[in-house]
């Protein structure tokens, strides 16, 4: 029977083949079907159940649930595909050509706030040797309100990059904690191998990809960006300070 765990520090789901496996992680709990995931969450604030559906891998962020009900059976669907699938296909997600995804979202240029109004050049008025006539401006309309300015003339506000947001929400992990003892990890000289940190913290290959990846906790909640770099058979993952 499958067991899963939840780390109460870092929300980290593992998935389990043996109940022995499981029981041997420290401060988590565990539960193996729907209805014991259900009977957990009843303890769990409502913001919980969104932290945990947001560190998951491949899943698109949310600001709340309808109920509880709803926030459990996503995260229940969501896990079973945790520790299934062929290497390369776990690859394909985080790494293209060599390259990790934190590093793709980089590169990816973020637009340029459109220039105001009163300085775009195909607005600027040619002279004319004809004299100018005054238009005839319409009465404003009782009901519209003076204060609220017509849609059309509202400046467009540039979008914000995924690192920026997570950014400006970022916090410091509580010291001691495992998220702050892989961050010191991330940050010493040279880097650190997946396999370093999966040892270090006795976590398995994907909970570890899913902390270090573009979507995963360390961008989301404390605006980090984790890098990597092959050296010789090894790649190296750091956070550049």
């Amino acid at each position: 029977m499958k067991t899963f765990t939840i780390e109460n520090e870092t929300n980290n789901i593992t998935l389990h083949s043996l109940a022995k496996e499981a029981e041997a992680v420290p401060d988590s709990e565990r539960f193996s079907n729907e209805g014991a995931l259900a009977k957990l969450a009843t303890g769990w604030p409502a913001a919980r159940l969104v932290e945990i559906w947001n560190s998951l891998p491949g899943e698109t962020p949310v600001r709340k649930f309808k109920d509880r009900a709803t926030a459990v059976t996503r995260i229940w669907k969501a896990i079973q595909n945790l520790g299934e699938g062929a290497p390369a296909a776990e690859e394909v997600a985080l790494v293209t050509e060599g390259v990790f995804a934190s590093e793709l979202l980089e590169r990816t240029p973020v637009p340029e706030q459109e220039a105001s109004e009163t300085t775009r050049p195909e607005e600027v008025i040619s002279p004319s040797t004809e004299p100018a006539v005054a238009a005839p401006v319409a009465p404003q309309t009782p009901d519209v309100d003076p204060g609220v300015a017509p849609a059309g003339n509202r400046a467009t506000r540039a979008k914000k990059s995924p690192v920026a947001a997570a950014a400006k929400d970022a916090g410091a992990p509580r010291e001691g904690s495992k998220t702050s003892q892989v961050i010191a990890m991330l940050k010493r000289e040279g880097g650190v191998t997946l396999e370093e940190i999966m040892t270090a913290m006795s976590w398995q290959k994907h909970t570890t990809r899913a902390m270090l990846s573009a979507g995963g906790s360390l961008t989301k909640n404390h605006g980090l960006v984790v890098t990597s770099e092959k050296v010789g058979d090894h790649r190296k993952y750091s956070i550049k300070t």
